[in-house]
């Protein structure tokens, strides 16, 4: 699935069966919905769903608990803007999916 297939998705309810945790968590914070992302991130204990934890708690504005993430990620900490850095992490896991 290519990044504009998947950002397509968000017009459905639910998120398409069979996508990664990480995917997931990108789509419901999409949707509006930090909560479900933040449970979907945390299904994911590999590097991707560090990633997106990461990601969803500098949105969230908790800096500190971000940075904990990005290093368990094996990240530098995102200065870009949070919808640049969404779309960096849904193309590198869809190509990876």
């Amino acid at each position: 699935m290519e990044l504009i297939e998947f950002k397509a998705t968000l017009a459905a309810q639910v998120p398409p069966q069979g996508l990664a945790h990480g995917l997931a968590a990108l789509w419901w914070d999409a949707k509006g919905d930090w909560s479900q992302a933040h449970g979907c991130a945390q299904a994911d204990e590999g590097k991707s769903g560090a990633w997106v934890h990461a990601y969803l708690h500098r949105k969230e504005g908790d800096h500190p608990n971000a940075a904990y993430w990005y290093r368990r990620a094996g990240k530098a900490v995102a200065t870009t803007s949070l919808a640049a850095e969404w779309e960096v992490i849904a193309s590198v896991l869809l190509k990876a999916f």
